[in-house]
């Protein structure tokens, strides 16, 4: 068997045992729960009460990281908008088991970033190159020698000048604001990761209040909901400095644009947006091609269960926000995975195949279905209108590895590599828009619309 598809162990896990496997379900269901999640903001705004606290936020930040740059023009607006105080740390982002792809990773952030700037009212330049290792060391140096509360003020125009390349207007901050020197900036930096290790997480741009963690500006809807909520809002009347973004657009194409999904039968992001995904292509007209890949432990990426808990209940309030049920999780990792995919490969020789990967996401992480035993492959197999007679002599096929591996060799060279990721290109082949995450199904929906639009 291929290195890929080798046993990792811990939390890694590809093929645990009945009991925990079930432990594991249980767990990430119980963190799913929304009423959990309830039950921990009341806690802890009865325990930041009785302390006599005032509303307290910590910020991530990561000089080279585009998704932190996106942060740091939203700063300033959030501390004036909530009456809540802002703690700034700087960090050198994730690493290890963590960020398997730590240079991938900050590649995307800054394609990304300035692929969704503008729907943020934010701006962020064109920069394919990693920023320019000096002007990191020098913007480093000004913010780390600033307060939290002068870090707010002045981390955008800093940013700003470092991802224009200004080095004039870095100095002139420099100058105006102070500069650390190197020691400084290490231990600033060494406390900044430590501070984020204590609170048990392990990403840049991350913002943190009352036990729970909010990315960036996609998901800072979500803590400024919880911030009306509490009262904290000193413009209650007025919009989210950062609503969700919305699909928009009612033109519909001939099948000039292919929209290439990479999904996983065990990903919760997955999960939430299989089903839209392919409503979206129906919609639109656009033709979809549905290319699965291997779960990341399955393909010999390594994983936390500090990362597997967040992602979870980011899932979950994700799941709620779009109206998408979710939580009731029975882990499909190992056989029953395997033996989804060569059900899959069959289902989709019935013309059947997304009915099949949407039933069986729909019992791994919606129903709570265990699909390691027959019973349950078979309620998935019926639910997407299928024979399981038929389709139980399948299920130990192996044919579809090859098929999966080439899958993620193309998401690997469009520069993605988790799941799901989505690639659109024109009726020349001319990639359009690749893309990862599932809260990047708007700027799918808004590209198919653009690129319709400069057809006409």
């Amino acid at each position: 068997m291929d290195k890929q598809f080798e046993e990792q162990g811990g939390a890694a896990t590809m093929d645990p045992g009945v009991v925990l496997r079930w432990l594991t379900s249980r767990v990430m269901s119980h963190v799913s729960r929304p009423a959990r999640l309830e039950r921990a903001h009341r806690a802890a705004e009865r325990a930041r009460t009785k302390a006599g606290d005032r509303h307290r936020v910590e910020y991530f930040h990561q000089v080279e990281d585009g998704y932190s740059h996106l942060a740091a023009q939203i700063l300033k607006r959030l501390a004036d908008r909530y009456d809540v105080d802002l703690i700034c740390h700087l960090v050198s982002g994730p690493s290890g088991n963590n960020s398997p792809e730590p240079d991938l990773l900050l590649q995307l952030s800054r394609y990304d970033a300035e692929k969704v700037a503008a729907a943020y009212g934010l701006s962020f330049p064109s920069h394919p190159e990693a920023p320019d290792p000096e002007l990191v060391s020098l913007a480093e140096g000004v913010l780390a020698r600033q307060s939290s509360a002068e870090f707010v003020e002045h981390a955008e125009a800093i940013g700003s000048a470092l991802w224009s390349g200004n080095k004039a207007a870095l100095l002139q901050c420099a100058k105006q604001c102070g500069q650390a020197d190197i020691h400084a900036v290490r231990q600033g930096i060494a406390s900044g990761n430590e501070r984020l290790r204590a609170l048990k997480h392990y990403s840049s741009a991350m913002f943190y209040y009352g036990g729970e963690w909010y990315w960036g500006v996609d998901r800072l809807y979500h803590l400024e909901h919880r911030f009306r909520e509490l009262g904290v809002d000193r413009d209650a009347g007025s919009p989210p400095l950062v609503p969700r973004p919305v699909e928009a657009g009612q033109l519909k194409d001939n099948g000039s644009l292919t929209l290439e999904f990479f999904p996983s039968m065990r990903s919760p992001y997955t999960a939430i947006s299989f089903d839209r995904t392919v409503q979206l292509a129906k919609e639109t007209g656009v033709n979809l091609v549905v290319r699965p890949v291997l779960p990341m432990v399955m393909r010999g990426v390594p994983a936390t269960r500090q990362k597997g808990m967040y992602i979870f209940s980011d899932t979950a309030r994700e799941a709620a926000a779009a109206g998408v049920p979710f939580g009731n999780f029975y882990d499909p990792i190992g056989d029953p995975v395997r033996k989804g995919y060569a059900l899959y490969q069959w289902a989709c020789e019935q013309g059947s195949g997304n009915e099949f990967f949407s039933a069986f996401l729909r019992c791994a992480f919606a129903l709570g279905v265990n699909l390691n035993r027959p019973k349950g492959l078979q309620k998935a197999v019926e639910m997407a209108g299928l024979n399981w007679s038929a389709a139980q002599h399948h299920t130990d096929d192996e044919s579809w590895e090859g098929l999966l591996e080439a899958n993620r060799g193309m998401m690997y060279e469009a520069g993605l590599w988790g799941v799901p990721s989505f690639r659109l290109t024109d009726k020349t082949g001319k990639e359009c828009l690749a893309i990862w995450g599932q809260d990047r199904l708007w700027l799918v929906a808004r590209e198919i619309q653009r690129q319709l639009s400069s057809a006409d």
